[in-house]
């Protein structure tokens, strides 16, 4: 008789048990279904979940292990995706009206990769629309809520991946971070975010926001469930002429190696302003913690990281407004009623897309324009190489660079959405490792008075994840679970 799985177990743990036959991969997921159906409905975080498909898969993860076949470490363990993924004749919507009802021919390299490796699929996880937003309240369909306080927001745009995760309705999830829309939303849930080196997972059948920033990335509970996600969906990919072979997965054991040694640089010219008490008192405390444990601190210094979300925000709308060309009502997805086309085109568009993704089309629109290119996106591209070279520099010096993930614990639901620039400050820390392609991490870092998580964040060399996630891996050892489990995954909930 099989042991009845305990969700609070790591996804390594639930597959080297599925592995051995020491429990099945329908006891497991029946598990986690059942805690969906529990919550998911008051945190909103799925637009898509069906119990029977996952027992399905998990059932079909038991036969093929009964008949001998080898499977991956992933193998019988449950994994959300984030809705823009896409997945074979399963929706995929992006959050937005115009894909209402987009069953995709096809899957994403990243999910082809994991049904191969035997994971079992909980759902897809709500998002801003088209990854457009901080909050995941711009999703067309409703808000996600975080799961420590069911006021606040989760984070966006991969809010429903994070909460998912933090909710213990899934052990791991998939997101995807093109200035920050994984790390934000683990610091604001309390679990682990990474966005990889840009190239280090391949991009196909990820629906395209900004091709030369989107990346795939791994939300999970402990480091060591993060590398083991990376290790499955990383490496070149012939179908993204992007993805990179440099790309190679990470050795656990090295994670347990400890930071004697290693240099971690503080930009502390970034903190100086705007950064909530609590935040840097985390950052101290994380410091102290490494410094103890054997590692240098030292001061660097990221002179153009404060002209970032400019950068980003005319390098980003512009590749949106060109990606988003697209949707116009013929091939797929929503078409508003007319007898002309181009007004059939404009009604499409205007009615199928919301306010954020109308405003980010339009601002690349114009920043692309006769007359503007050289002004606004080819200088915005000239201060991108700038801020490459930053990181560069910093990390001849540095193996690694720590600072917050974000500048404030996770805000209210509603508070910021109608405030554009101020829901932009938000990812301030974020956005300079998206410009320079870095690798980053998100890290739980501790809780605020008020029992909200706080996030830290690392940015390493590129395709050096296992460094990153080394360092994160001693703070974890040392300071225990610095987070534990929301009350809604206790079947309470913190209103």
């Amino acid at each position: 008789m099989t042991k009845k799985p305990d969700p609070l177990e790591t996804a390594e743990s639930i597959g080297r048990a599925v592995r051995n036959r020491e429990r099945s991969a329908v006891e497991v997921a029946r598990v986690f279904v059942e805690r969906a159906e529990r919550s998911a409905p008051r945190l909103s975080t799925y637009l898509h979940r069906d119990g029977a498909r996952t027992l399905e898969m998990a059932a079909e993860v038991d036969r093929r292990l009964e008949s001998g076949e080898k499977l991956s470490p992933l193998a019988g363990v449950p994994i959300a995706l984030k809705d823009n993924l896409c997945t074979h004749g399963i929706p995929t919507t992006c959050g937005s009206r115009i894909l209402e009802g987009y069953l995709p021919p096809y899957d994403a390299h990243v999910v082809e990769r994991l049904r191969a490796a035997g994971a079992v699929f909980t759902g897809k996880t709500n998002c801003d629309e088209f990854a457009m937003g901080s909050s995941t309240e711009n999703s067309a369909y409703f808000p996600t809520r975080n799961p420590w306080d069911l006021d606040r927001v989760p984070g966006g745009s991969s809010g429903g991946s994070a909460a998912t995760v933090a909710a213990l309705e899934a052990s791991l999830a998939l997101g995807s971070d093109t200035g920050g829309s994984v790390r934000q939303p683990a610091a604001f849930c309390g679990v682990f975010g990474l966005k990889p080196t840009y190239g280090a997972v391949s991009r196909y059948g990820l629906v395209a926001f900004a091709s030369s920033l989107d990346q795939i990335g791994p939300f999970a509970r402990t480091a060591r469930d993060v590398a083991l996600l990376f290790n499955e969906i990383c490496g070149r990919d012939e179908r993204d002429m992007t993805s990179r072979s440099d790309a190679t997965p990470i050795d656990l054991e090295s994670l347990e190696r400890g930071v004697r040694g290693m240099k971690i640089g503080i930009p502390r010219d970034l903190l100086s302003v705007g950064v909530d008490p609590e935040i840097t008192a985390s950052l101290d405390r994380v410091t102290k913690k490494l410094s103890g444990e054997g590692a240098e601190i030292l001061d660097v210094t990221l002179p153009h990281a404060r002209y970032s979300i400019a950068t980003y925000y005319l390098i980003a709308p512009a590749e949106a407004s060109s990606n988003l060309a697209r949707y116009d009502g013929v091939r797929y997805g929503f078409r508003a009623k007319s007898d002309d086309l181009q007004t059939m085109y404009a009604s499409t568009r205007g009615k199928g897309f919301g306010r954020e993704v109308r405003r980010r089309i339009l601002l690349g629109t114009y920043a692309l324009s006769a007359g503007y290119y050289d002004a606004y996106y080819l200088r915005a591209m000239k201060v991108r190489t700038l801020v490459r070279r930053d990181f560069d520099q910093a990390l001849l010096r540095a193996d690694a660079i720590l600072l917050p993930t974000t500048p404030t614990p996770p805000f209210k639901l509603g508070e910021k959405v109608d405030d554009p620039l101020a829901m932009y400050l938000n990812d301030i820390f974020s956005i300079p490792a998206s410009l320079a392609g870095a690798p980053a991490l998100s890290f739980p870092s501790g809780r605020t008075r008020s029992n909200l998580p706080i996030g830290l964040q690392l940015v390493g060399r590129p395709f050096d994840e296992g460094t990153l996630l080394r360092i994160a891996r001693t703070w974890e050892k040392k300071s225990g679970d610095p987070l534990g489990v929301p009350p809604i995954a206790n079947g309470g909930a913190r209103t």
